[in-house]
């Protein structure tokens, strides 16, 4: 194991009720009559990338065809008012980090391990989310950061992890992602990655069976892992020592 690359939303810090919410801010602004709830959000979560989900729900609705290409053509406008919205929404401090990612993190970076983002988000609100959340400095802790910007296929295509190997001159091999969605997972294996799949609320009902494991939290001192999950990958939080330990097992049964 010789780098650690973390996906963003969801993972990072729960930041999809704040994209959820910037959606609909969007809407209203744009003076359309839509309105995302959670469950159908989460739904729609399915989808990679903000402009296809619009997409996506612009195809699903009983409009006639002239009336669903004109509201394609609208889709550029909506999600940069999106972004702008989100990012004022961010800046205020709207999503909090998820347990045991600060911790992780530190931990990586005194191992000597190579650190990473990877995001189906924009290069932009990664900036904005890593500064909020994590502090602007921290972002120096990273070696490279990589977002569907970068690439010609989002999530699950492996493109995005396989660009993330090349900037830290890693093997696929070699690399433990953290992920929270399906796609995310299915992207991370489809580059030859140990992934450990971290589910949030939004993405629980998701299938994760091609993770290698599953928990919904990486713990912290304050807020450890149930005694099963702990007794199951031997510590009450998932540190450097966890990750090492599970991708030499993965590893070794591809040898």
């Amino acid at each position: 194991m010789q780098a650690l690359i973390f996906d963003v939303d969801g993972t990072i810090a729960d930041t999809e009720e704040v994209h959820r919410q910037a959606f609909n801010a969007a809407f209203l602004e744009m003076e359309l009559w839509w309105n995302w709830s959670a469950s159908h959000y989460m739904e729609l979560l399915k989808v990679s990338g903000g402009p296809e989900r619009l997409e996506h729900y612009i195809g699903g609705l009983r409009v006639d065809a002239d009336e669903k290409q004109r509201l394609l053509g609208l889709v550029p406008g909506i999600h940069r008012v999106k972004t702008r919205i989100y990012h004022e929404l961010i800046s205020g401090g709207r999503a909090a980090v998820r347990p045991g990612v600060l911790r992780l993190i530190k931990e990586a970076r005194e191992a000597g391990v190579k650190l990473a983002l990877a995001a189906t988000s924009s290069t932009s609100n990664i900036e904005a989310l890593v500064s909020a959340s994590l502090g602007g400095k921290l972002l120096g802790d990273f070696n490279a950061i990589a977002s569907a910007d970068e690439v010609s296929h989002k999530k699950p295509a492996a493109d995005l992890y396989l660009r993330v190997a090349s900037q830290l001159r890693v093997a696929p091999a070699d690399c433990v992602v953290i992920e929270d969605s399906a796609n995310g997972v299915r992207a991370a294996k489809a580059a030859g990655m140990v992934v450990v799949a971290t589910p949030s609320r939004w993405t629980a009902t998701q299938d994760f069976s091609a993770a290698d494991l599953v928990l919904y939290s990486l713990g912290d001192p304050g807020a450890p892992l149930d005694p099963v999950t702990a007794k199951a990958i031997g510590a009450f939080q998932v540190g450097i020592a966890q990750l090492r330990a599970l991708h030499a097992a993965r590893t070794a049964h591809t040898v």
